[in-house]
């Protein structure tokens, strides 16, 4: 019994190992820790406990960032580093490579739909 028990935890382990990819890795590690220490208070699941139709889905970023239609991510980072209004700016929290891997963070989610 105890040999089969542990045959299938090797098993679990083995099939966890090899159906994580590489991109969730990473995303664990840096940009959605970034993400959760700085925005997820706010933004938890790419919503807005704030002001509830500022999302960070495709369709608001669309309706509320300037220039996101022409430039996405440039859009996104300038928010992250200025604010405005209720959402504080992050430019002297966070480093530029910071801003930058979170607005991509952010930018990938909301395309994926979150």
């Amino acid at each position: 019994m105890r040999l089969l028990l542990l045959f299938l935890l090797f098993a679990i382990a083995l099939f966890i190992f090899i159906f994580t990819s590489p991109a969730q890795a990473a995303e664990i590690s840096g940009a959605a820790k970034i993400f959760a220490s700085n925005c997820a208070s706010c933004h938890i699941g790419g919503g807005n406990v704030l002001i509830a139709e500022k999302t960070l889905r495709k369709e608001a970023l669309q309706k509320y960032l300037e220039n996101y239609n022409a430039d996405s991510l440039a859009a996104i980072i300038h928010q992250v580093q200025n604010g405005k209004n209720a959402m504080p700016a992050f430019k002297s929290k966070l480093s530029e490579d910071e801003i930058i891997e979170v607005a991509t963070y952010i930018f990938e989610k909301a395309e994926r739909g979150w």
